[in-house]
């Protein structure tokens, strides 16, 4: 068995520090680098890119809503036209880093609430999905995959990879529990490993309504800004490693 170990990553900005990237990156094989909109800076996004290019892991674009005082996370209104090109500048900028360090882009993956918002809004997957495509379209695209992205992403002919949460609750039709919900978040490192490993060997994932759910891992997440997040890296890493289960990058996989 093979999994993909992805981190959000580069969301610092100027002074304000955000997230355990440089402790974090030993631990996994793929990031999401944020491009400048919900978070980062030209200054970060070099450094991000140069600390995956040290450390071997695969990079891949985070594009989200033009939003850094709400850092992404906050629902607005967009068009098809402002969604494909909100995405197709942002990956054209975080792709000027990559190239100027030799490497080369893996995937997309929108970021907080625009993720989340494609997921249940065909129109808005589309228009990302061919923001991606018209860019490149060998480049995968990574959402969940109980999702409008995922399913849009595959029927125009994109790679989709198939996405999975170490520290969020999920609700009964695959989509993430809002933050604002308690118990959205899995704060409990071994609740957070079992979780993970089941999803992966099984197939299943508890709800947070308590009912077993189908689920596709093709890749892992965990949130570089959470309170355990290296605590949580570790302990899945060791997890996957003992259960035998191949820790490789996306494009190893899809």
């Amino acid at each position: 068995m093979k999994i993909d170990f992805n981190c959000d990553m580069g969301e610092s900005f100027g002074s304000w520090n955000m997230g355990n990237d440089s402790q974090i990156i030993p631990y996994i094989t793929s990031i999401n680098a944020a491009c400048g909109f919900h978070a980062s800076d030209p200054v970060v996004m070099n450094r991000t890119v140069r600390l995956a290019w040290e450390a071997g892991v695969q990079i891949g674009a985070h594009p989200g809503f033009h939003d850094l005082t709400g850092f992404g996370r906050r629902q607005i209104s967009t068009t098809p036209e402002e969604a494909y090109t909100d995405t197709l500048y942002q990956i054209g900028a975080l792709h000027a880093f990559v190239k100027a360090h030799g490497m080369s882009l893996q995937h997309v993956k929108p970021h907080g609430a625009i993720y989340n918002m494609a997921a249940k809004d065909k129109t808005l997957a589309k228009a990302i999905c061919q923001a991606v495509w018209d860019f490149d379209p060998s480049l995968i695209i990574l959402a969940l995959p109980a999702g409008e992205l995922y399913r849009t992403a595959k029927e125009m002919g994109l790679r989709a990879a198939a996405e999975v949460f170490a520290d969020r609750a999920y609700n009964e039709d695959g989509t993430l529990v809002s933050r604002s919900t308690p118990g959205s978040m899995i704060t409990d490192a071994d609740i957070a490993v079992n979780r993970v490993i089941r999803m992966i060997k099984e197939g299943k994932v508890t709800a947070i309504t308590g009912k077993d759910i189908d689920i596709r891992a093709d890749s892992v997440c965990i949130h570089g800004d959470g309170a355990h997040a290296v605590e949580f890296a570790g302990m899945i890493r060791e997890r996957l490693l003992k259960e035998q289960i191949d820790i490789v990058p996306l494009n190893e996989i899809v």
